[in-house]
């Protein structure tokens, strides 16, 4: 677990990040998954607790700084939409990192104010809309649903519009059309939840918080080396590049 937790980061130039949390009994572990550009996943770190403690995940954020891992080339921070999770990464990483909102959370979020029956038509009005490669289409599309939902149901509707543009951030990147399968949600990282899971679920009781992280850690260093590139990877560099922009960094300053 120690070997895990405290392993140098520096060597890792990631570009992107994807955080996310799963449930150990009663209690939940944040994990964090970073992409290089060359597309490598590393596992970064895990903390204990919920994805809206804000305090816990700034921390947790700040030891992977101390760690080595480097953000001020800029990075891509994939969330599920939690609003701890969001401030945190602000809070920690500021004018470093543009956040991606799991685009498949933002769906369910929004399909769970509709009665059943609805989701598959709704379900498929937000896919279609997403799937637009330009940010223009696609916030167009979006905007055309969210009018619908207003008249259909407006709950769902206010769902769809809270936190929309950051659902788009790959959009107005230029880059969804050749990341959008890997980035746009965080299933990257639940890929790798759903391997600790065939290993974790061994376990009948879990005894005590060091079980957990034990297991854990043992876990995703036998996962880690199994873990292929991301595809579309050889846009990488231009994701960076397109964040470089966004954020303004490199840029010097005008001089009146």
């Amino acid at each position: 677990m120690r070997k895990f937790q405290e392993r140098p980061l520096h060597r890792y130039e990631v570009v992107t990040i994807f955080l996310d949390g799963k449930v150990f009994g009663d209690d939940t572990l944040v994990m964090a998954l970073g992409v290089t550009e060359e597309g490598e996943k590393v596992l970064l770190g895990f903390v204990e607790t919920g994805t809206e403690n804000e305090k816990a995940l700034s921390d947790f954020l700040r030891r992977l700084l101390d760690r080595g891992l480097k953000v001020e080339g800029g990075v891509l921070v994939v969330v599920d939409g939690g609003k701890g999770l969001r401030a945190a990464v602000e809070k920690v990483f500021g004018g470093r990192a543009l956040v991606q909102r799991c685009q498949w959370h933002k769906r369910e979020n929004v399909l769970s104010y509709l009665p059943k029956g609805e989701h598959a038509r709704w379900r498929g009005r937000l896919q279609e809309a997403y799937q637009k490669p330009s940010y223009e289409e696609a916030k167009g599309a979006l905007m055309k649903v969210h009018q619908e939902l207003s008249a259909r149901n407006l709950s769902a509707a206010q769902s769809l519009e809270e936190g929309l543009e950051e659902t788009l951030t790959l959009h107005r990147l230029g880059v969804f059309e050749f990341l959008g399968q890997s980035l746009k949600t965080t299933n990257c990282l639940e890929s790798v939840m759903s391997q600790v899971e065939q290993i974790c679920a061994k376990v009948d009781y879990w005894k005590n918080s060091m079980q957990k992280h034990r297991w854990l850690a043992a876990s995703l260093l036998a996962i880690e080396p199994r873990l292929n590139r991301i595809k579309g990877h050889v846009h990488l560099p231009s994701l960076r590049a397109a964040l470089r922009r966004e954020l303004k960094i490199g840029v010097q300053p005008q001089v009146a």
